[in-house]
């Protein structure tokens, strides 16, 4: 068994710990102590006190004269209250109107003690009078304790600015472990690696290996590197520390840098440990260039006191950073240096056998029918992301509780694929009848086209019901998850995207604007084909790409407002054009050789809205396309823009 590293002591002092924090019934003290004082001060006078006896006024009279009375004490309102002679008090009341001489002068005939007095104030009174006299100073103690501690709160949180909001898993660490993120081997493997190195240093230094002093996980959002991090805190033994990258920058200068040396202060105190940084490109983006004057912003002093902190002069030893992004084509070259970041681990959307076991992990908990095959379903989904099969998963739940049912179903997880990829599905009488003609002419020729051609992704539905923003959807299924693509393939792909064009112009003798989607899709294909993929014999091996980050996709700005000649740029619209009308004509072509199978197929469109690929391959005449062992692939993602899409949805509402 080999023994954990432990923290090195400062000084020689242990290590101080925080004192636990008070019991919450100490906080109930005073109020108890101040409410038993005060129910004390009412309770105690009235024990020690006897009860005086209540005479009337003919008694009183008659107590007078055989000399019971010691003494009498008479208020101006009549009420009278003394001593009897036996020890005893009493009170009584004397009319107003008898309390004359004749009273007195009995009163001094049986030698009793008088005493007049007006009449005193009540309790209630008393306490009243004394809130109103002590209330107002009272209450202006407390708005100044009050506005005190609130200007003490604000000079705490100036003083206390650059303290890091960093999040610490030390003994309670998170649930989840490395058995909740499935697939990635490799990258589970090296993250693995530097935890164990943690853990177990003498196995390294008795070769002389040193712990890499930081991992940098990058890939496309949603493939699991935040999960991944928690997962490194669950299966962790050291002391793990989590940060977001924003929570660095704020409004006052130099606070960033604070919190940096502040984070790492913490961490060598525990170390070994991990420190854990999300969406490390909010504090890492490249510097300013020579073009800039002044280099001195919030954002370069927090990159630069981190670039410090991992190897600077006084480097941190013991601690190991993790750091996850999704635009690595960002950050300072400084940063991605060895020393600093010496491992970048690229997690990349999962494969079929990797969206399985995702599949799987998501639904643990969920009743499912026999007749779901995550691996089907997973063949359904190339493209998908972790965080998109988790969402697939439950829309397949949410699904099947709409139907009233317990179980899921393949048919939930085939609704739940189409609800996230086109949207919610409308009835098919949102259209007019002509409409629909059109657009089951429209979905036909793509269908078709896709049928007749070599190299075409082969064809899974073709439904005209609307969903989204498409009138109609043709999915295609890729065979196999494609990596490169040749020119066979790419040319296969613009006359599928123009096939449903070239179907209203065999058919109908016009095109509409159920085509805006295609031809947007096609031009954006063919442009790449001659800018970046080099296909154009005209302009040659060239390219010309454009920017944007290299996992979010959506393109960007390009390298200059013109990275190429004004002559360029019109052989690129004529090659551009030239590639479309190509496509055009072929798909045309297709479509008035097999006139007999496109009707056929709008016919069966206009009856059953909805046609699984297998009828359209009889109807053209052709067998299945399977892959070997004979499974057939599903559709990929409807969204897709690149080379890859095989799906074309057409039409805006």
């Amino acid at each position: 068994m080999t023994k954990q590293a432990l923290p090195p002591q400062q000084g020689g002092q242990p290590k101080p710990t925080a004192p636990p924090p008070p019991p919450a019934w100490r906080h109930w003290l005073w109020p108890v102590a101040i409410g038993l004082a005060f129910l004390l001060w009412i309770v105690l006078p009235a024990v020690h006190t006897s009860t005086p006896t209540n005479l009337t006024y003919s008694q009183f009279l008659s107590d007078v004269n055989v000399h019971q009375i010691k003494s009498v004490t008479i208020q101006s309102d009549g009420k009278a209250s003394g001593a009897l002679t036996s020890g005893h008090d009493y009170t009584t009341v004397i009319p107003v109107q008898l309390a004359g001489s004749s009273l007195l002068a009995s009163l001094e005939a049986a030698k009793v003690s008088i005493v007049a007095s007006t009449p005193g104030t009540s309790f209630g009174s008393e306490l009243l009078s004394w809130i109103l006299i002590l209330g107002f100073p009272l209450l202006l103690i407390g708005l100044w304790l009050r506005m005190s501690k609130r200007a003490g709160g604000a000079l705490q949180g100036a003083m206390g600015v650059g303290k890091a909001r960093a999040k610490v898993f030390d003994a309670e660490r998170p649930q989840t472990t490395f058995a909740d993120v499935a697939g990635y081997e490799g990258a589970k493997a090296e993250i693995v690696e530097v935890v164990d190195f943690l853990r177990q240093p003498e196995r390294y230094s008795r070769v002389g290996a040193t712990a890499p002093r930081g991992v940098l996980m990058v890939g496309p959002p949603g493939t699991g590197k935040t999960l991944l991090a928690r997962a490194v805190a669950g299966e962790a033994r050291v002391p793990f520390f989590s940060v977001a990258g924003s929570s660095f920058v704020e409004m006052f200068v130099g606070v960033g840098a604070a919190r940096v040396r502040d984070l790492f202060a913490e961490a060598r105190k525990r170390a070994p440990a991990i420190v854990f940084v999300d969406e490390i490109d909010a504090i890492g983006s490249r510097r300013s260039g020579s073009g800039a004057f002044v280099a001195n912003d919030e954002r370069e002093q927090t990159l630069n006191q981190m670039l410090s902190e991992m190897d600077g002069f006084d480097p941190a030893a013991g601690i190991v950073v993790l750091a996850a992004t999704n635009r690595p084509e960002v950050l300072d070259p400084a940063l991605l240096r060895p020393g600093r970041f010496d491992r970048q681990v690229t997690i990349p959307l999962p494969n079929v056998g990797e969206r399985a076991a995702i599949l799987e992990v998501h639904c643990r908990g969920k009743r499912l029918d026999p007749d779901v095959d995550l691996m089907v379903v997973a063949r359904g989904t190339p493209g998908f992301s972790g965080a998109d099969l988790a969402n697939l998963a439950n829309e397949a739940a949410i699904v099947a509780v709409r139907d009233n049912r317990e179980v899921i179903r393949a048919a939930d997880f085939d609704a739940a694929r189409d609800r996230i990829l086109l949207g919610r599905r409308d009835g098919s009488n949102v259209l007019l009848p002509e409409e629909k003609y059109a657009v089951a002419v429209h979905e036909a020729g793509h269908a078709l086209v896709a049928a007749l051609s070599e190299h075409a992704d082969p064809v899974a539905k073709v439904t005209i019901l609307p969903a989204g923003q498409a009138l109609g959807v043709t999915e295609q299924l890729p065979l196999v998850e494609r990596h490169l693509y040749g020119e066979d393939y790419l040319n296969d792909s613009l006359a599928v995207r123009l096939g449903g064009r070239a179907a209203e112009l065999t058919v109908l003798g016009q095109g509409s604007t159920g085509a805006s989607n295609d031809l947007a899709g096609a031009t954006d294909l063919a442009t790449k084909m001659v800018r970046e993929f080099g296909l154009s014999k005209t302009l040659g091996p060239v390219g010309y790409p454009t920017g944007g980050s290299v996992f979010l996709g959506g393109g960007g700005a390009e390298l200059s407002s013109r990275p190429f000649a004004e002559a360029t740029q019109a052989v690129i619209d004529a090659e551009v054009a030239q590639l479309l009308r190509a496509a055009e004509a072929r798909a045309i072509d297709v479509l008035s050789s097999h006139r007999l199978q496109l009707d056929s197929l709008v016919d069966l469109l206009l009856d059953q809205e909805t046609v699984d690929g297998a009828a359209v391959y009889r109807i053209a005449g052709r067998s299945v396309p399977t892959e070997t062992g004979g499974a057939v692939m599903a559709p990929q993602r409807a969204a897709a823009t690149d080379a890859s899409s095989g799906v074309a949805s057409d039409g805006q509402k």
